[in-house]
């Protein structure tokens, strides 16, 4: 099933026409649970990976953090857990699970992981991205894919979230794939994806709202601080879709913005993706897709990134070879 943001609750470029200026395109991914095979974009889905080069590993053992850590078994278990628990009747006096499940989980919770953390650990899949699929794609000439993985542990130089990588290929020129990649013995529960189909769509965007002119920020700033709670906001309605994207904008409503440059040449940076921890905000049902129930959750894919905030990945446009930037937000 397709996914169709609403149209926006006005056009705030008929107000202000300078917007048109500030603005770019995004691809929302939409990502829903699914059975993506190598040959798809997906959300936590099997990358299309050679048999003949190595599977990366995370190798920053001095800053990985020992939250919330678990098996990606014992992740897998409970969501089997919770869904078979919700998908039932409820069961005599009310309980959620049972005796022998919470005794499961409890014992999953009670596992001791922390000196797992000194190792290297195998790179988890984030997302497999096709250019025929993704409009805003962006990637070298001569390639058709993009492959972001992440440590799956918490880093202590990355604000305490996953560290990013980003691989770029030519799906034509990979011959025999690897079948069984490693998997890590520790993960945060927080970061393994949920295999997920995607449903892309392309979305307007529009500067956040401190990096415009002076002037035109103010006057934004005016309008927005009307006294009308019902009147659609320019932060939450009218600019920056929520959700998975490729491309867009970034959202800097945790802390101001900051720049962010490349380390290796010091040109500031684009944005290229965006990990979401809800495809939609919960408060803000707006950008909540036309065909969604309204009853659903935002929550797709399984990933929460911090207390329920997004992880934008930034790449140099000097040269698709320098290291990648994060920033939670």
């Amino acid at each position: 099933m397709v996914r169709t943001t609403p149209a926006r609750p006005l056009d705030i470029t008929e107000l202000f026409p300078e917007l048109r200026e500030h603005s770019t395109t995004a691809t929302r991914l939409h990502p829903r649970p699914g059975a993506p095979t190598v040959a798809d974009s997906s959300v936590g889905g099997p990358l299309l990976w050679p048999a003949d080069e190595v599977w990366p590993v995370c190798d920053d053992a001095g800053a990985h953090e020992p939250y919330n850590l678990t098996t990606p078994a014992a992740v897998r278990r409970r969501r089997e857990i919770l869904a078979t628990a919700q998908a039932r009747e409820p069961l005599p006096g009310g309980d959620f699970l049972t005796a022998e499940e919470r005794a499961e989980l409890d014992a999953a919770d009670a596992l001791d992981l922390d000196d797992l953390i000194e190792d290297r650990i195998p790179l988890v899949p984030v997302a497999q991205l096709y250019r025929q699929d993704i409009p805003d794609y962006a990637g070298p000439d001569g390639t058709d894919l993009l492959q972001v993985l992440w440590c799956p542990v918490d880093h202590s130089d990355r604000h305490y979230s996953p560290r990013v990588f980003l691989y770029w290929r030519d799906s034509s020129a990979v011959g025999p794939l690897l079948e069984a990649p490693p998997e890590p013995l520790v993960i945060s529960d927080m970061y393994l994806p949920v295999p997920c189909v995607v449903h892309p769509e392309q979305v307007r965007e529009y500067q956040y709202a401190d990096l415009l002119p002076d002037d035109l920020r103010e006057r934004l700033a005016e309008w927005d601080d009307d006294e009308d709670d019902s009147r659609p906001h320019y932060q939450t309605d009218l600019s920056l879709a929520p959700g998975w994207k490729v491309g867009g904008y970034a959202n800097w409503s945790l802390t101001d913005p900051y720049p962010m440059d490349c380390a290796a040449c010091g040109t500031a940076m684009t944005l290229i993706f965006t990990v979401d921890s809800g495809d939609w905000n919960g408060m803000h049902c707006s950008w909540r897709p036309s065909e969604e129930n309204p009853t659903a959750s935002p929550d797709t894919v399984g990933v929460q990134i911090g207390r329920g905030y997004s992880l934008y990945t930034f790449r140099c446009p000097e040269s698709f070879d320098h290291p990648p930037a994060t920033a939670m937000q």
